[in-house]
């Protein structure tokens, strides 16, 4: 199964929440922690990103 697509697809959510925090949100609090949410988010679609990058190991006998 490819993790790449759905990696891609939590990238652009991040973002999307991260922008969304920003625009709609006036106190401080939350939305530092959407803004955190947002990132974290983010991260692990890098994650599945780069994970499919990598090519899978052999295993030794």
């Amino acid at each position: 199964m490819t993790l790449k697509i759905p990696g891609f697809l939590l990238l652009l959510a991040g973002w999307g929440l991260v922008v969304a925090a920003v625009v709609l949100l006036k106190l401080t609090g939350p939305r530092t922690a959407f803004v955190l949410a947002g990132v974290c988010v983010e991260i692990v679609g890098l994650v599945l990103v780069l994970r499919s990058h990598v090519s899978p190991r052999e295993e030794r006998p």
